[in-house]
């Protein structure tokens, strides 16, 4: 064996699976080389993550990725949850045959785009328990990398257990080159603890944080369609902002999702009107946008000591509009965002209501932030082209209660109820 091995893939020389690392043995040159001739072949690879159990993270993993499909996307999901795979269960694959050759295993295709692989597609009956220990673990996820045939993928979601154990530890070490983790959590204190802890260990493996998502953040009456904050709402946002990590979106609770998670059916797919399947897809216009993703990475500018920020607010008959562009009037608040004070108002009444004009308009009257009821996803590209940052989901209350609920951090979002 020589110093340096021909690898196929590419005609990279700098490639690092070309060159064996110090002291690296002839195998474990080989099975390096092997994953990265599989992983070279994927343009973004993001990992799932969540620092606590419960807040719906394989059910927006499976949604993610489906709506990723959907919008014409080749799509892998990798489960790595050795102790607890729910992938198969959540797309109705626990029976599915996983085909292969003796060193190779076909992921499971559904539909046109979207390719899938579990431990729990290779366990003998749903009720087998897997009781490994770490290294065992870590040879499973090696092999699903290496040896499952993934092709060539714009995205491969890998859905991790909770926490930061063993499993996330591991596939960001095999992985090389994630683009970066997608964080879920829900809107309480006890998740946001443990999301924060997640961030952490991200950072510490110079993994970056690609976006939180808000699960359950309000649940949606089927009859009325009322919003009830049961877990509160806003929490991961916040919590986004002052970790300096970008913010994806908010999901709320709707029976639906859990009727179509039980069917096998993603809720995308089953119920692509409800509130649910639309918040999912405005995450993934952002993810497939670069000049959305670019608003979401960015954070709201606290600016220097002393220095003041302005928030436009669109209003209606005296209170927040639900939407910017039927406003009669905007409230632009000159704030001081680190005292957390309004400093001066002023009620200006916009020009024409036309594509383009109020993005450029309100980026002549110096605003930082806008925050509104809804916004479709053109117009938040065009006011992230202008320097603005957007806020959705508020609701109609009176200006000044909406910028001092944002200054102290407690401003609650719910749905953007404009999806056009």
């Amino acid at each position: 064996m020589t110093e340096e091995s021909s690898c196929s893939t590419c005609s990279d020389s700098s490639c690092s699976a070309k060159t064996r690392q110090p002291g690296e043995q002839d195998s474990e040159f080989l099975e390096r080389q092997a994953v990265t001739s599989r992983m070279c072949q994927i343009k973004h690879k993001l990992v799932v993550l969540s620092g606590k159990g419960g807040v719906g993270k394989s059910t927006a993993a499976v949604n993610l990725a489906t709506s990723l499909a959907m919008a014409g996307k080749k799509v892998g999901l990798l489960d790595i949850d050795i102790h607890g795979p729910s992938i198969p269960k959540l797309l109705h694959i626990e029976n599915a045959p996983v085909t292969g050759s003796d060193t190779t295993l076909d992921p499971v295709k559904i539909g046109d785009n979207l390719w899938v692989m579990s431990i729990g597609l290779l366990l003998h009956g749903k009720d087998e328990a897997v009781i490994w220990r770490g290294p065992m673990k870590y040879n499973a996820i090696k092999q699903f990398l290496k040896d499952v045939t993934w092709g060539e993928l714009d995205y491969l979601l890998v859905d991790s257990p909770p926490g930061t154990g063993d499993e996330p530890l591991s596939v960001v070490q095999l992985l090389g080159d994630p683009e970066g983790a997608i964080i879920v959590t829900t809107p309480q204190d006890l998740a946001l603890q443990d999301v924060r802890r997640s961030i952490m260990f991200c950072r510490q493996l110079n993994l970056p944080v690609y976006g939180v998502i808000e699960n359950m953040s309000g649940f949606i009456c089927p009859h009325c369609h009322e919003r009830t904050n049961i877990f509160g709402s806003g929490g991961g946002e916040a919590m986004a902002a002052d970790m300096k990590v970008p913010f994806l979106g908010s999901i709320p609770i709707e029976p639906d999702v859990v009727s179509s998670s039980d069917e096998g059916t993603p809720v995308v797919r089953a119920h692509p009107h409800s509130e649910t399947a639309l918040a999912f897809k405005r995450i993934v216009r952002k993810m497939l946008d670069p000049e959305l993703k670019e608003a979401a990475e960015r954070p709201i500018e606290k600016k220097e000591k002393g220095e003041s920020m302005k928030i436009a607010i669109p209003m209606a008959q005296g209170a927040l509009s639900l939407h910017f562009g039927h406003c009669e009037q905007f409230a632009i608040f000159e704030v001081d965002a680190e005292n957390k004070k309004i400093l001066g108002k002023q009620l200006l009444t916009p020009p024409p209501h036309e594509p383009g004009s109020l993005p450029r308009w309100l980026h002549q009257q110096q605003a930082d932030v806008i925050i509104t009821g809804g916004m479709g996803a053109m117009a938040q590209s065009l006011f992230a082209q202008n320097g603005i940052k957007v806020i959705t989901g508020a609701t109609a209350q009176p200006p000044e209660q909406v910028v001092q609920a944002f200054l102290d951090d407690s401003l609650q979002t719910g749905a953007n109820v404009c999806d056009h």
